[in-house]
């Protein structure tokens, strides 16, 4: 599949189904939000009051794949693909010098490895231990469906900004 093309979850799907195709059309919407820009444009903070990026919210997808399917569900030790900076800030949303092939690359290869994650699992009912609580496959899914929701809603707002570009 494309990374713009989209897809349509079926509206009779089991629950599984369901939740991977929202997940993945969430994942599509913010590829289609970066589709067509350059380098420069992706780094842009394009609303005056917010240091959010659209190249920023892709890193910050990376971080959160990684860390919900690989280091949650998958028990991997890891670090931030992007540490923190020296003030303590989130390193994915330090975008200046930031390379754009190299973040979009970085999020495929976490979306694959999150897929690979999920078909890991039998059960969506099936949970792990992590740092004192049990949690579940599908309320990993769910949690990632709301966060690229919400996330998606600021790539929206940013790409309004930056080239009047509307729409899911």
């Amino acid at each position: 599949m494309s990374e713009h093309q989209r897809t349509a979850p079926s509206k009779t799907a089991d629950d599984r189904t369901s939740l991977t195709a929202f997940l993945d059309h969430q994942r599509e919407t913010l590829a289609r939000k970066c589709a067509g820009l350059d380098p420069w444009q992706l780094r842009t903070r394009a609303v005056p009051t917010s240091g959010l990026t659209l190249l920023g919210l892709v890193r910050h997808a990376v971080e959160t794949e990684r860390s919900w399917f690989r280091l949650v569900l998958g028990g991997e030790r890891l670090t931030s693909y992007w540490p923190r900076t020296a003030a303590g800030e989130f390193g994915e949303f330090d975008v200046e010098d930031a390379d754009a092939d190299e973040a979009f690359a970085a999020w495929r290869t976490a979306c694959e490895d999150s897929r690979s994650a999920v078909k890991a699992v039998n059960s969506l009912d099936d949970s792990v231990e992590f740092r004192g609580e049990s949690i579940s496959l599908r309320y990993i899914l769910t949690h990632m469906i709301e966060e690229y929701a919400r996330h998606n809603g600021h790539a929206d707002l940013l790409r309004e900004a930056l080239d009047g570009a509307t729409g899911e």
